[in-house]
């Protein structure tokens, strides 16, 4: 946890959204533990999960069985289908489970998981689920551009109602096949792409009847897939890229 906050810092660290460490699993392939900005550990990341997964596989630390990838989350144990080209994880299908929507399981101290809230002056409609880890979600007509995610952001991830805080999501329903989502990650802030977030955004869309089974959701960092086979288990797809690497030197 100390080690994220010092390499998160984007002045004098890496200024990531956080480290992904690997660690041996007895249930899996492999585990993965996530360490948000602020040293706290989350349950599971969707985006982290295929970065993860592509520096275990890059580097030979653990081989797909019939191109698959079993890894050990916080979440519970992940199911990752990686595409490679020239020996290279270039991107990936994650199964993210089944959306919990029971409130003492997301958990939320409330007897139902949609309820509205006054937030800054402001009634917000939330949708609240766990994918591994605790969300909530508010729909708006407003341009999401011009929602002020940083200021209501903060309160709702630190609101007494959510006992182990919460992620945050504001989304425009573009059609029924494309979304667009800012999100506000607990123990990060702000951030340009998130893969529970955009599974959650998407989710909660698709528990309104917004949407289709194949969700695009548009992202300030980008575009992730998010789909819905006929058992409602959900999966993510989107790319992995390494933008460099390096040596830590620590005198813990």
């Amino acid at each position: 946890g100390q080690l994220s906050l010092k390499m998160s810092k984007p002045a004098f660290g890496v200024g990531s959204d956080g480290i992904v460490v690997v660690k041996n699993s007895d249930i899996a392939q492999i585990r993965m533990l996530v360490f948000n900005p602020d040293g706290t550990e989350a349950e599971m990341s969707g985006n982290g999960i295929r970065l993860f997964s592509k520096f275990v596989i890059d580097n030979n630390l653990a081989i797909p069985k019939d191109n698959s990838l079993q890894i050990e989350t916080g979440g519970g144990v992940r199911t990752l289908w990686p595409r490679i080209l020239d020996n290279k994880m270039i991107s990936a299908k994650v199964a993210m489970g089944k959306a919990e929507f029971e409130p003492k399981n997301i958990p939320v101290k409330m007897n139902r998981n949609c309820f509205d809230i006054d937030i800054l002056d402001r009634k917000l409609s939330l949708t609240c689920l766990s994918i591994g880890n605790p969300h909530a979600v508010t729909i708006i007509e407003d341009n999401v551009d011009n929602f002020p995610l940083v200021e209501i952001g903060s309160i709702i991830e630190n609101h007494e109602i959510f006992p182990n805080r919460i992620n945050f999501e504001v989304v425009n329903i573009l059609d029924r096949k494309n979304i667009r989502s800012r999100i506000f990650e607990r123990g990060a802030g702000e951030t340009l792409s998130s893969g529970t977030g955009s599974t959650a955004s998407a989710t909660a869309s698709k528990f309104h009847n917004l949407v289709d089974h194949n969700v695009d959701v548009h992202l300030d960092g980008g575009i992730l897939n998010i789909s819905w086979d006929e058992n409602e288990e959900i999966y993510l797809s989107g790319p992995a890229v390494e933008v460099f690497t390096g040596i830590w030197k620590t005198n813990d």
